[in-house]
């Protein structure tokens, strides 16, 4: 074996077995997806007319082409799998194997694990190397799981096999941007928000040219847009999956090239010197906001250019709207209005925009218990300074940052539609960001109830992030009933422009995430700190 790679044996058993609980959730959730797609399809459109009827209303919202993707075949079971889970399937392969690099390469010096390795007898590129052999090891068990199951739920093998391909070759694509983001990063953390946001890019890229229909040619512009040529259930064409797989190549690649000449501990982007006095970190407030800055400054930042791609895209769906012969014909007897359907499409647009605030404010959230782990919290707890006003500190930054940033992107999306579409006014877009802010913030007090209280469940945080995208944008589709669907707290929001806006749902909202506020501050005050 290459020098370079010695000791990557041993390493790769050890490192599959300590890492196999943080895999396997990733592949089961990710082939759940695909086999419940396949399971629900024959409960929930159980006749021909059912499934037309489901064609047609996907046909005329491209919020959902935004987010899964072009519906080619909606009459079959495959065909309604490969649109329900194929752009959210790729994505959150890619967002598995991003974790994993990372985690097991660049994390490793932050804790310094990666030194007392290499105080043994293990060459220079091999935790890089075995690293991302972990990450394709993962994409092909999830290629292979999800294949089996999807089948033995009643997919197609072939159909099914394709689809499943499209989950590998997104996880290994993606596996080698997280290897170069892991030399670029000056820590982990930067190198995780590096690669999550080439994704997070990538990913909106692709929704945005399939919401705005705008020509076979552009899906090529992103590696995802790649993936989606494969089109399983609808022509099952495997040569992008070699473009997939040249891409993973070459960017494994340039990773270990830069491994190379990178400095141990340190990234190419160097870190900024600390100041020489204390300036806003003299007091707890200023603590939290200096410890949340950098991801501050990059999420509103994220928010501005999310306006802007959705402002653009409302701008370009008028015309989706008036070649889908459904909703022309409702334009033309005058039923609605194109301005009224841009409205509707923009709520969908600004709940989704809610759902990615709260992942912003999770985040904050999460980053409390984050420096508990790192043992930061006690001594500063050890002096004066209270446990309220110690999480008060970090909760005001969780629930406002992401509510500045929704109202950002609210005022970016109506400034940008409402100078290309006279009949939407850029207030009444504001306003409707605004309405949203409640329901983001009862998603981040769940997290907050949960770390505060019981750090040990503090999954809820994020199992609510997805109940609610989940509930949110499926729920309609797949008729459920009206108490699930209230479940999301954005299913309580109202559009403001309604004849009669009813304002109660929002205020239950409201109340309940004053308590789960409540719940946090006091288990936080009563549980032990690390």
């Amino acid at each position: 074996m290459n020098q370079t790679l010695t000791g990557a044996k041993p390493l790769l058993r050890a490192a599959l077995k300590q890492d196999a609980r943080n895999i396997a959730p990733w592949i089961m959730l990710i082939s759940a997806l695909s086999a419940s797609s396949v399971l629900a399809y024959a409960w929930v459109f159980p006749d021909l007319h059912a499934r037309q009827q489901l064609s047609a209303t996907l046909g005329a919202n491209p919020a959902l082409s935004l987010i899964f993707g072009p519906s080619r075949d909606l009459l079959t079971a495959d065909g309604f799998n490969a649109w329900r889970a194929g752009a959210l399937g790729t994505f959150f392969a890619a967002l598995m194997t991003i974790f994993i690099v990372i985690r097991n390469s660049r994390a490793d010096e932050d804790s310094g694990q990666a030194e007392l390795l290499a105080s043994g007898v293990m060459g220079r590129q091999t935790r890089l190397a075995v690293a991302m052999m972990m990450a394709v090891l993962a994409s092909i068990a999830l290629g292979v799981v999800s294949w089996l199951l999807t089948i033995a739920c009643g997919g197609g093998w072939q159909n099914s096999l394709m689809l499943s391909a499209t989950f590998t070759a997104s996880g290994l694509m993606f596996a080698g941007v997280a290897g170069i983001a892991a030399q670029i990063g000056s820590d982990a953390r930067t190198a995780n928000s590096i690669a999550v946001a080439t994704l997070g890019i990538a990913f909106i890229v692709r929704g945005y040219i399939d919401a705005s229909q705008a020509g076979e040619w552009a899906v090529w512009l992103t590696p995802l847009g790649w993936l989606e040529q494969v089109r399983p259930a609808a022509g099952n064409n495997g040569r992008p999956l070699l473009l997939a797989l040249a891409f993973t190549i070459v960017t494994a690649a340039i990773a270990l090239a830069l491994h190379a000449h990178r400095d141990f501990g340190l990234g190419m982007i160097a870190p900024r010197r600390g100041p020489a006095r204390a300036g806003m970190v003299a007091s707890v407030w200023g603590l939290a906001l200096r410890i949340n800055r950098g991801s501050l400054i990059s999420w509103l930042i994220a928010f501005a250019g999310l306006g802007m791609v959705f402002g653009f895209l409302a701008t370009s769906v008028g015309d989706v709207f008036a070649s889908n012969p459904a909703m022309g014909g409702l334009i033309r007897s005058g039923a609605t209005t194109q301005a009224g359907l841009i409205f509707a499409f923009l709520v969908t647009i600004l709940q989704l925009v809610g759902i990615i605030a709260s992942v912003f404010g999770v985040q904050i959230v999460m980053r409390v218990y984050a420096e508990e782990l790192d043992y930061r919290v006690e001594p500063v707890l050890a002096g004066s300074l209270s446990r309220t006003r110690y999480l008060a500190s970090n909760a005001i930054i969780a629930f406002v940052a992401p509510a500045v940033a929704l109202l950002i992107a609210g005022t970016v999306i109506g400034l940008v539609a409402s100078a290309a579409e006279p009949g939407i006014a850029a207030g009444d877009v504001l306003r409707q960001a605004a309405a949203t802010i409640p329901a983001m913030w009862a998603i981040v007090a769940v997290s907050l109830a949960a770390v505060g209280a019981n750090p040990r469940v503090r999954l809820a945080g994020w199992l609510a992030v997805v109940a609610t995208f989940a509930i949110t944008l499926l729920g309609p589709m797949f008729r459920l009933w009206d108490w699930i669907l209230g479940i999301s707290p954005l299913w309580h929001v109202p559009n403001v422009t309604a004849a009669a806006v009813d304002w109660s749902g929002l205020g239950w909202v409201s109340l309940v995430a004053a308590l789960l506020t409540v719940v946090g501050f006091v288990g936080f005050g009563r549980r032990d700190v690390i």
